[in-house]
């Protein structure tokens, strides 16, 4: 058995750990003496904002979480809603609020469980297996403790047709509170020692399984290479009659096909090119010879590009090409880099593509600009406005039949993306779109924005979803249907955000990632995930994860990490490019980093180069076999 820390944080302040942040539940595994925090220390479960009836959200945050095991496997949570910022949430008042999990990763809000009429401050449960039904204490605000037993179907159905079994007041400081002495327990003291973690509030501390702690270290701590796998021998026939160039390139393309397994602390493993030295292998000879080689590994350190946001990156023709948002001139051109690799779009010249004053009604605010390929036909989703900010929509531009992605002229003007009769897809003035994604998937093609309406009130900005005509890419499908809004502490810090939506297919799954907040350092990164075979025009076939997954705290030095885009290359490895601040005040600049897939497939985005591939790994050597 293992122990887990459950606990919420102190708020630091609102560049560093805000309230929405520090109130929600955080996880941490014991190693020796010492609790290690988990996903960087940052929370992993964040309360559901409420809906008004016109659309509008009410942020809610938690307090006091505590773990317990179900009847049946798994975990339940419990906790103290409150509002966003710390206060009391009179909505919650005589209630808590309650979570199912299996693996202490996903998480099911079930909703409120009330319990009394008075503020709730703490809440402590257990499933009673003699009695086969759960036991409650929980304290209120005016001292008194009481205790209850709820069926053993509390957590399978509606929460509020749920009465108690038995509900009494009993004295807190006795050990018959709960069974065995539930409010003093044996890890009482293990919550007392727990000052390592930087602002840690602990609130439990729950025995779990070594699978379950094998699960969570997966799961929550960035995976490290931890060695290198490559083939000990690599045969090549090289023929007699052949010259020396003629076997040099026989040689490297039967080593250039041999690739090194990375192995990763988290089980997975990752393929990687290696490039090999043959100047000292002598060719003219039969029999074997150690060839010595170096795995490949990009290096893009951070930032790559300053004043540059919202950065896209896609091969087209065997060449790459890097498009962002440019801050530098306040949103009012877009440059585009060209680069046989995709290291050296890092150096390569800026090429102005598009400005604010060529067309009619592109007069300034051009963000976001993304690479799509439909039907072979590549395009370019940006948002822009005629003049104001409160006009700001999302539009298209497309490449001439064999143009140059590279050349101004051969890019069509931008053209505003419409509803699926031709009207606009935004009242001018009173909401806006932007940072428009497309995709395929199972047949069909897919848009994703942005949008937000701002009268006659501010809604915050909530992703939509419809299909795109392909024939018509300017056009929608379908009717747009919302998606997702930003209903937790970390999508509604600082204002009510989601944006940045980009598609990442992997296996049977698609992906869609995308940002949340304030474009500040409060700025995340989290997902959406569906299955092949559902219906992605319905809101309930997608999962939001529970947490982001790139923080300012994924990566020493980066603050406000989001907006990001995917690209492949040539080895199969998806690339992550997304813009963060090199330092709190900073500029929002580009990075480049690989994506890596834990063991369940979800993305990582917090792997560092050094993490990815440690340096004493890249050496390698093999036998090289001359028949």
């Amino acid at each position: 058995m293992s122990k887990l820390l459950c606990y919420t944080r102190k708020p630091i302040d609102n560049i560093l750990y805000d309230p929405r942040l520090a109130y929600s539940m955080h996880l941490a595994l014991q190693e020796g003496e010492l609790f290690r925090p988990l996903n960087h220390n940052s929370g992993v479960l964040f309360a559901l904002a409420t809906e008004n009836a016109d659309g509008s959200l009410n942020p809610m945050s938690l307090k006091a979480p505590w773990v317990f095991r179900l009847k049946d496997g798994g975990y339940g949570v419990a906790a103290v809603r409150i509002c966003g910022d710390g206060e009391d949430d009179d909505s919650s008042r005589g209630s808590i609020l309650l979570w199912t999990t299996q693996d202490l990763v996903v998480y099911r809000e079930l909703g409120l469980l009330r319990l009394g009429e008075q503020y709730v401050d703490w809440v402590k449960i257990c499933y009673d297996q003699k009695r086969s039904c759960y036991v409650l204490c929980w304290g209120e605000r005016n001292g008194s403790c009481y205790r209850a037993l709820y069926p053993q179907t509390l957590l399978e159905g509606d929460l509020r047709d749920c009465e108690p079994l038995l509900n009494y007041i009993v004295d807190p400081d006795s050990d018959e509170s709960m069974p065995g002495g539930f409010l003093r327990t044996e890890n009482d003291d293990l919550l007392r020692e727990t000052g390592n973690i930087e602002g840690v509030v602990p609130h439990c501390v729950v025995d779990i399984e070594e699978q379950e702690t094998w699960y969570l270290r997966r799961k929550l701590l960035p995976p490290v290479s931890t060695g290198v796998e490559v083939p000990k021998e690599v045969e090549v026939s090289l023929g007699e009659n052949l010259g020396s160039e003629q076997r040099r390139e026989l040689a490297r393309q039967a080593l250039r096909k041999q690739k090194a397994i990375v192995r990763y602390s988290d089980g997975t493993f990752c393929k990687k090119s290696i490039d090999w030295d043959l100047e000292r292998v002598d060719l003219s000879q039969k029999g074997s010879q150690v060839v010595s080689g170096k795995i490949y590994r990009p290096s893009f350190p951070f930032p790559v590009a300053f004043n540059r946001a919202d950065p896209c990156v896609t091969r087209w023709n065997g060449k790459y090409y890097f498009i962002a948002t440019n801050d530098a001139d306040n949103n009012h051109t877009l440059y585009i880099r060209e680069a046989d690799t995709l290291e050296g779009l890092t150096q390569a010249e800026e090429i102005l593509l598009l400005d604010s004053s060529t067309y009619e009604g592109i007069g300034g605010l051009l963000w976001a600009p993304e690479f799509h390929e439909i039907e072979g036909r590549l395009y370019i989703f940006h948002a822009a406005t005629p003049e104001p900010f409160f006009e700001e929509e999302s539009h298209i531009m497309a490449l001439r039949e064999g143009g140059n992605p590279a050349c101004r002229e051969d890019w069509s003007a931008p053209r505003k993306i419409v509803k699926m009769d031709g009207s606009d897809l935004c009242e001018a003035g009173k909401t806006i779109s932007l940072d428009m994604t497309c995709f395929f998937w199972e047949g069909d093609y897919y848009v994703i924005w942005s949008q937000r309406q701002f009268l006659p009130k501010d809604l915050g900005a909530w992703l939509y979803i419809a299909k795109l005509d392909a024939r018509e890419p300017w056009k929608l499908a379908s009717e747009p249907i919302v998606l997702s809004k930003p209903d937790y502490g970390w999508g509604n810090n600082h204002t009510f955000v989601e944006e940045g939506p980009f598609a990442l297919p992997v296996g049977d799954r698609l992906y869609v990632t995308f940002s949340a907040a304030a474009v500040d350092t409060s700025y995340v990164v989290s997902y959406l995930v569906t299955e092949r075979g559902s219906d992605l025009l319905c809101r309930d076939s997608w999962r939001k994860n529970n947490y982001p997954i790139l923080t300012s705290r994924s990566v020493e030095g980066e603050y406000g990490t989001g907006h990001n885009a995917y690209v492949e290359d040539e080895d199969g490895n998806i690339w992550n490019t997304y813009h963060a601040r090199p330092g709190t005040d900073g500029v929002r600049s580009s990075g480049i980093r690989r994506v890596h897939f834990d063991i369940d497939r979800d993305p990582v985005l917090d792997m560092t180069e050094e993490m990815d591939l440690r340096e004493a790994f890249r050496q390698v050597k093999t036998k090289l076999v001359i028949r």
